[in-house]
């Protein structure tokens, strides 16, 4: 590798919104996250009740399908 031309690369310090913290490597020392995969639906399993409810109600409607 020629010398000069590389950024520098430190053990990264990466903190989520939800107060997760784990160490990585990057070119920049911190790094502050909004969501991570112990934060988000995706990765946890959970998804809103709400939201998959209102998807659900739209389908019914849309296709005009009767709850029995």
């Amino acid at each position: 590798m020629r010398e000069g031309i590389h950024p520098e690369y430190f053990q990264a310090k990466v903190v989520c919104n939800c107060g997760n913290e784990f160490v990585t490597g990057s070119t920049k020392s911190d790094i502050h996250v909004e969501i991570c995969s112990k934060c988000h639906s995706f990765y946890t399993g959970q998804q809103k009740a709400a939201q998959a409810r209102g998807r659900i109600d739209k389908f019914n409607r849309k296709y005009g399908v009767s709850q029995a």
